[in-house]
């Protein structure tokens, strides 16, 4: 038994989810998600809550049952708060700023770096060495502040590049003598 699959997922209020088929649709002050889940679960609205079953016994349909779950719960998470990411760039002039939609790096390459995000997804940079990227879709959010990101990532040595607010860089000690 799925000790996550087991637990409902409650609808806090101002928060509606409709099920049609395998797609529950979530909407709430943020905006709408949907998630279509595989035919090994079933899914039922039941007063203020979502619940989710796994129609047989096989291994799939139990991994399927948690995973389902969790994902509903992140919907409805997502139309509520949102999800958020912070990342802090460290490094004698890196810095970051937003043209308009755009956000510009300069990460001390030849060139500066316009990055463009997709519908849904809103970038700050409220200082020039801070990054918040947030958004209803918990997956969108990670995967754009993974590409932030990737431009630089933290060194070793130095622990100058992008790094996310709560992330630890081990460093090493460089040549000695």
């Amino acid at each position: 038994m799925s000790r996550i699959g087991k637990k409902p997922v409650e609808l806090p209020s101002g928060v509606t989810a409709t099920v049609s088929g395998q797609t529950v649709e979530v909407k709430g002050p943020k905006g709408v998600r949907t998630f279509t889940a595989t035919d090994d679960v079933s899914i039922s609205v039941e007063e203020n809550s979502v619940k989710v079953e796994p129609r047989g016994k096989s291994k799939r349909a139990r991994q399927q049952w948690g995973m389902s779950r969790t994902q509903v719960a992140n919907c409805v998470l997502g139309v509520t708060e949102g999800f958020k990411k912070e990342l802090e760039i460290n490094g004698v002039g890196y810095r970051a700023k937003m043209n308009g939609k755009v956000l510009n790096l300069t990460l001390g390459l030849s060139h500066d770096v316009n990055i463009e995000f997709p519908e849904g997804i809103t970038v700050t940079a409220p200082k020039t060495t801070e990054i918040i990227v947030e958004g209803i879709d918990q997956q969108q959010v990670g995967e754009v502040a993974a590409k932030i990101r990737e431009w630089r990532k933290p060194e070793p040595y130095k622990g100058k590049g992008i790094k996310y607010k709560d992330e630890y860089i081990f460093r090493k000690e460089g040549k000695s003598k």
